[in-house]
């Protein structure tokens, strides 16, 4: 089983950065696919989540409006589309698979490396 990330880099407070996760070893469509982030000094948190196998998204109020998830079935790949970023949303971003989406991850089975988000002010 993998999970890997990729899209992370710099960008200006206001910019756009869209992240893939690149899934492979389960059958994606049997999974909710979810972001997670750690800041620096921080606890993770759950960012967004997808359901690959109906399309049913959630995402945290600090990002609600801002981000969006979506999937690529036939790619096994889920990507954040993260727009109007800001200095907060710096983090290390994770995907991760698993069968239910809980804020604290306990729901996820599989994990990424992660990618590093830096939004400059």
């Amino acid at each position: 089983v993998q999970l890997v990330e990729s899209g992370g880099g710099l960008v200006h407070a206001g910019g756009s950065l869209r992240l893939s996760c690149a899934a492979s070893g389960f059958i994606f469509d049997d999974y909710v696919i979810a972001w997670f982030r750690q800041a620096p000094g921080k606890e993770r948190e759950g960012v967004a989540s997808i359901s690959t196998y109906d399309g049913s998204t959630s995402y945290s109020d600090s990002v609600k409006g801002r981000f969006t998830i979506y999937a690529d079935n036939a790619k096994n790949t889920v990507y954040l589309q993260m727009n109007n970023l800001e200095p907060e949303d710096t983090a290390v971003y994770y995907c991760a698979a698993g069968a239910f989406f809980t804020d604290d991850g306990e729901g996820m089975d599989y994990w990424g490396k992660g990618t590093l988000v830096t939004v400059s002010s």
